[in-house]
């Protein structure tokens, strides 16, 4: 048997828009669900989430759930781990890949060189570090996909996030580290940093945003970002933003609910969730 097709990094290879859905209550049930729904990718969070890599397994197996269910009118799941630098971070990457995860979105990366450190912990010897279990590993089906060592690394797709100001200055390079997919520009935290902390909308933080976005497209590689209000996922996919986020699943739930509660109590719910 043949190691699976990343199809979600051949469209970003390919220049294809994939639209995502964050996903963050952490629970199999809700996952399984949005991912019958026809989003492109789904995005696991492992970094501000309930999650741990238990939590992620069954996830990874709802989603699969749902591709065996609906065919085509199936997500990607894009797995995001708490850190991926450090020895640390190598492990962890480690088991998020040994449990099946294709694609992986890395916080916090600020310089090429802890670029190149998450490339290296995706890719077996002697183009990486990642550890040798696949015997082990749902990723190689207990060994079922014969040649997995030999195919994993052309089907890992690697994200990592710039989100400070810090990143933003060294982000041509980060976006050229070899091996690199894609760059996700994290909007709340890079306002922060730019000392306009929950202010995503700022003038200058959108300017940076923009500009991040095309100098990740000049680098050949793909861009993406979170946007929860449609003018601004129209406004990122129009700049050429790759991979986009749309919504979350604790805002939906939230919105949903608040907005029912109204049709029956008068100034029911407090205020919404802020948008990026």
């Amino acid at each position: 048997m043949q190691t699976p097709v990343n199809t979600f990094k051949q469209a970003l290879a390919q220049g294809r828009p994939q639209i995502g859905l964050w996903a963050a209550l952490a629970n199999p049930y809700s996952t399984e669900l949005l991912a019958g729904i026809g989003y492109d990718w789904l995005l696991l969070d492992g970094e501000h989430a309930p999650n741990d890599v238990r939590s992620l397994l069954t996830q990874l197996q709802a989603v699969a759930s749902a591709q065996h269910a609906f065919g085509d009118a199936r997500s990607h799941p894009v797995v995001r781990v708490p850190l991926g630098t450090g020895e640390a971070g190598t492990a962890l990457i480690k088991q998020h890949l040994d449990i099946g995860a294709q694609t992986l979105l890395v916080p916090m990366i600020d310089t090429p060189e802890q670029a190149a450190q998450v490339v290296a912990a995706c890719r077996y010897a002697p183009a990486g570090v990642r550890g040798m279990g696949s015997a082990l590993a749902r990723a190689s089906r207990w060994q079922a996909h014969g040649r997995y060592v030999h195919e994993a690394d052309a089907q890992v797709c690697v994200l990592v996030q710039a989100e400070t100001a810090l990143a933003m200055r060294h982000l041509d390079a980060i976006a050229a580290t070899p091996g690199v997919d894609g760059v996700f520009i994290g909007p709340a935290d890079l306002s922060a940093s730019m000392g306009h902390p929950g202010n995503a909308g700022h003038p200058e933080v959108q300017a940076a945003i923009e500009q991040g976005i095309a100098r990740i497209l000049k680098a050949g590689k793909a861009p993406g970002i979170l946007a929860t209000s449609e003018p601004q996922a129209r406004k990122w996919l129009a700049a050429g933003a790759l991979f986009v986020a749309v919504g979350a699943d604790t805002m939906l739930l939230a919105s949903g609910a608040q907005t029912l509660l109204g049709r029956f109590k008068d100034g029911a719910g407090a205020a919404g969730p802020s948008s990026y």
